[in-house]
């Protein structure tokens, strides 16, 4: 006997559904490695070809995460678990 919690990642893993499970994983950690105060500015974020695409409304916090992208994107490829994504694009 097995926990049905194995069971299931067992089955996901290396599925057509482990990339979307990730990239939604990845969109509800962003609060958490970004911090409140970065949320606030962000509009809509998506995932799509492993490329994370921010809204960021302050063009001065843009500019910001612009320059620290690279920990951004290795701290959400560690928190997910899983190298998710390739690149992070910050819009306006």
């Amino acid at each position: 006997m097995r926990p049905i919690g194995e069971l299931l990642a067992d089955f996901i893993h290396g599925s057509e559904l482990e990339q979307p499970l990730l990239e939604r994983k990845v969109l509800a950690l962003l609060p958490e490695v970004l911090g409140k105060t970065v949320v606030q500015y962000m509009g809509e974020s998506e995932v799509k070809n492993g490329v994370l695409y921010v809204h960021i409304r302050s063009a001065a916090l843009r500019s910001q995460l612009f320059d620290v992208r690279f920990d951004l994107l290795r701290k959400l490829n560690d928190a997910a678990g899983a190298k998710v994504l390739k690149d992070i694009r910050l819009l306006g």
